[in-house]
C-alpha cells in the first residue's frame, strides 16, 4: 500500500489541519509517513503546498516525484492546475471549484475548470457552499479531505478518529461540525466520481 498526496492552497485554508489529520490516521494504523511543506506568505495568500507520502513499508524521500502524485487534493482551484504535472496517469484530482482570488490577474474560473476537466479523474466541489450550509464556511477544507477520501487507503472511520483527535480541544460542537463538513464531502465524491 502507497498513497502519495498533494495538499495545496493559498495560506490561511487549512492545508496543514488537513495534513495533521491524515498523518494521524496513518500513524494510528502503523504506517510510514513523511511530510514535507512549502509554505508561502500565508497572511497574505500566499501559496502553500505539502506533500504527504503514506505507505505501509519505509519511505525513503520526502519529495513526490513528478509524474507520481496519486492524489491532487487542492482547497483552491488555480493551485490544482499549478500541480497537475505531479499528477500520475492514474491519479484524482479532487479540487475546491471556488476561487481564492488574491492577485490581480487571476485567470477566469470556467478556463482553469476546463483544464482540471480535460484530468480522466477528477472531482469538482463547491467545498465552502457545502461548508457553509453546514454552519461554518471555515470548514471548506475538512469537505475538502471528506471528498478526497475514497481515493486514500486509510478507512474512513480512521481519518473521522483523526478529525475527533486534531479537533478535541476546541469542543465538541467543533468535532461534530467537522464530522458532519467531512461526510458532506464524502458522499458528494461517491456520488460524483
Amino acid at each position: 500500500m502507497k498513497t502519495d498526496i498533494i495538499l495545496a492552497g493559498v495560506g490561511g485554508q487549512g492545508i496543514l489541519s488537513i495534513a495533521s489529520i491524515i498523518g494521524d490516521a496513518a500513524i494510528n494504523e502503523n504506517l510510514y509517513l513523511k511530510q514535507a511543506e512549502t509554505h508561502g506568505m500565508s497572511q497574505r495568500g500566499g501559496a502553500v503546498v505539502s506533500h504527504l507520502r503514506i505507505a505501509d513499508t519505509e519511505i525513503a524521500a520526502d519529495l513526490i516525484p513528478m509524474g507520481k502524485a496519486d492524489l491532487i487534493l487542492s482547497v483552491e482551484p488555480m493551485e490544482a492546475l499549478r500541480y497537475l504535472p505531479f499528477l500520475s496517469p492514474k491519479g484524482y484530482v479532487v479540487t475546491n471549484t471556488t476561487p481564492f482570488i488574491n492577485i490581480p490577474n487571476y485567470p477566469e474560473l470556467n478556463e482553469i475548470l476546463a483544464e482540471i476537466e480535460k484530468q480522466p479523474r477528477f472531482v469538482a466541489i463547491d467545498a465552502d457552499k457545502i461548508a457553509a450550509e453546514i454552519g461554518n464556511k471555515r470548514a471548506s477544507n475538512v469537505v475538502m479531505l471528506g471528498a478526497a477520501t475514497p481515493f486514500i487507503d486509510i478507512e474512513p472511520e480512521k481519518i473521522e478518529a483523526g478529525i475527533e483527535h486534531i479537533f478535541c480541544k476546541k469542543g465538541e460542537a467543533v468535532v461534530e461540525m467537522n464530522l458532519k463538513a467531512f461526510q458532506a464531502g464524502r458522499s458528494f465524491a461517491l456520488e460524483n466520481k
